[in-house]
């Protein structure tokens, strides 16, 4: 006979699995198992993260993307829109990410001589439980991958070079700048 399901919750598990090294990995279980996060019981506060990456390549690369000479079109705004998009995607490309309702996301992509390159850099925000830090990470990430997809035909080359976290705010961590 099959037994009837509880009325009753199962106690959430709070535990984490302590490293040799270092704090508790959130996303393992006790028993070494993936498994998202619980944050229902966090309370909303104000995130923020900021994360940047660069594009190197040519001199004559990147000068053919600011005369928006490029065969495929505006590399830049084509990027732009690209890491917006994919910041409020993450929960779908990275496996235990929360779906978030970002209130605000913003890719910013310079041109630099000195690379030469181009420089990125996404600020991703939003009331909840959980920070944004992997949306900014993914906006940057996908922003750099577009200006390779785009310019890949005339420089096989380019390098996709020092994706990292630059700050975050809010959740009981607090504040973090590099």
């Amino acid at each position: 006979m099959a037994r009837k399901p509880s009325a009753t919750k199962p106690a959430k598990s709070k535990s984490k699995t302590k490293t040799k090294t270092g704090p508790a990995l959130t996303h393992i279980g006790a028993s070494g198992e993936a498994r998202m996060v619980d944050v229902s019981d966090k309370p909303a506060s104000e995130r923020l993260a900021v994360a940047e990456g660069r594009v190197v390549m040519t001199r004559a690369t990147l000068d053919l993307i600011v005369s928006g000479n490029a065969k495929k079109g505006d590399v830049l705004g084509t990027a732009r829109i690209a890491g917006i998009m994919a910041a409020k995607r993450t929960a779908e490309l990275i496996p235990l990410c929360h779906p978030l309702a970002l209130s605000k996301v913003t890719v910013e992509i310079e041109p630099n001589a000195k690379l030469p390159g181009c420089l990125v850099r996404a600020s991703v925000k939003v009331t909840g439980p959980t920070g944004v830090e992997m949306e900014a990470l993914t906006a940057v990430s996908v922003a750099c991958l577009t200006i390779y997809d785009m310019i890949k035909a005339v420089e096989r080359g380019v390098r996709i070079e020092g994706i990292h976290l630059v700050e975050k705010l809010g959740g009981k961590s607090g504040h973090y700048r590099v």
